[in-house]
């Protein structure tokens, strides 16, 4: 017997679930395809258990800056487990949010794996599923390099599985997990070896921030190794000797991190049935409006080979169950200008353009602001964590195409700028506007 959908969702995290309400509330028939926990990457292994372990280093520098201002903190101890069993409670509980929600909304979550029979019909185990309209949104998984002894390093997912804190870590990357991550882990006990394959950190993003954040992990003891090509992961009794292939040897590693890459989880979904092809990478090219080569199934989020974060895949799949369900024709997420935070120790905020890439767009027309400062915070701390801060301006009326900012607060503070950039604000739109003082906010309106 062959079920009948208005909508299906292949994959349960944030954007398959997101466009899958999104479409029951309009009153479309839906269901969830999902094989393991609901709410995806972000929810289980991603942006919500790593902003637990964040906020846990973050107060570990909390207490030692405190002596600065009087506090007596005695040496402090952390217990791993504890964090642990109370975070993937937490985690625990949200998957039972989500599933109450579908169950609120009369989704069906069908539990297994999909395989695509044509452009309208999935295979679910034993379970024929047909829909008028289909959605891929099965999200990214992070790889291993093909190299000898790969297998004794753990991923970004394994980093959730660790019962306790190692003492000497290797994490290999220089993109924004492989930063958070190593933060994370040094602030929390372990003796932390960043390794990166050419001369700096998160390359994509403008040159202060990359220099910026390496000067801080610096100076809270990570050492970052460049240049550093993985050839091989050595064991010996439980311990790994990483082996970079310009012969350069670490030896005495509890745990190697592997944080080179996410690839898009599309290779099971049997796609050439419903017509569809995928890039050398795996990735499925959509037009602005998620649609497929094939006119019936779309995708979204990581899967798509655009940026691969959570707040994109959710716009994405509600702006299309709007067009699909709600006769928003024209509905389609705007994919320029969209920010993100790393949080890294200290974090980051930026949005728009680098100076890099303003420069090459719109040569000279382009200026930049700047501000470089020790914030209040540290005034009476041993620690001295610098803010570093820019804004890039183009043309006469000095439009704000890029805005970024490395330090404390970052996080926080990107959401209302984004709103100012978003809204195509200039430079004398920010000079008009009051500054909050004494706020590390205040720099970006009276700089000079």
């Amino acid at each position: 017997m062959t079920t009948h959908y208005d909508y299906l969702a292949i994959g349960g995290g944030s954007g398959g679930l997101a466009t899958a309400q999104r479409a029951a509330e309009y009153g479309a028939r839906v269901a969830v395809i999902e094989p393991h926990r609901l709410g995806g990457t972000c929810v289980n292994v991603g942006c919500v258990p790593k902003k637990l372990m964040w906020t846990a280093a973050s107060l570990a520098h909390a207490m030692e800056d405190a002596a600065g201002y009087g506090f007596q903190v005695v040496h402090p101890t952390h217990d791993w487990q504890t964090l642990k069993t109370a975070r993937d409670a937490y985690v625990g509980k949200l998957n039972g949010i989500y599933e109450n929600n579908l169950a609120k909304k009369g989704i069906d979550w069908i539990k297994g794996r999909a395989r695509f029979v044509d452009a309208h019909t999935v295979q679910v185990g034993d379970k024929r599923v047909t829909a008028s309209h289909i959605v891929i949104a099965t999200g990214g998984q992070p790889i291993k390099p093909e190299i000898s002894g790969a297998q004794w390093g753990i991923t970004s997912d394994g980093f959730f599985d660790l019962t306790q804190v190692p003492r000497r870590a290797a994490v290999v990357g220089s993109g924004y997990i492989a930063v958070e991550l190593a933060g994370v882990l040094a602030s929390l006990g372990s003796q932390v070896s960043l390794f990166v394959r050419q001369d700096r950190i998160l390359r994509q993003f403008d040159a202060m921030l990359s220099t910026g954040l390496m000067r801080e992990m610096a100076a809270a003891g990570i050492e970052v190794v460049t240049h550093a090509v993985p050839a091989a992961v050595e064991l010996s009794a439980d311990v790994r000797t990483l082996v970079l292939a310009d012969g350069r040897r670490y030896p005495g590693i509890d745990t190697v991190l592997w944080a080179i890459g996410r690839q898009p989880m599309t290779e099971d979904l049997s796609l050439p049935n419903a017509g569809i092809d995928v890039s050398a990478a795996g990735f499925i090219e959509t037009d602005r409006f998620q649609n497929t080569q094939t006119p019936s199934v779309y995708a979204i989020g990581d899967v798509t080979g655009r940026e691969a974060l959570t707040p994109v895949a959710i716009a994405a799949g509600r702006r299309l169950a709007d067009r699909l369900f709600n006769h928003q024709v024209d509905r389609a997420l705007d994919y320029a200008l969209i920010p993100t935070v790393v949080f890294s120790h200290p974090p980051i905020g930026t949005i728009g353009l680098t100076e890099a890439q303003a420069r090459h767009s719109f040569g000279d027309s382009v200026k930049t602001y700047g501000a470089s400062f020790v914030p209040m915070y540290h005034a009476l701390t041993e620690r001295k964590s610098r803010v570093e801060m820019k804004l890039v301006c183009q043309g006469p009326d000095e439009v704000i195409v890029g805005l970024h900012i490395v330090g404390q607060g970052a996080d926080e503070m990107l959401q209302g700028f984004a709103v100012a950039v978003k809204m195509g604000a200039t430079k004398r739109d920010f000079d008009d506007t009051l500054a909050i003082h004494p706020t590390i906010a205040e720099e970006f309106v009276t700089m000079r």
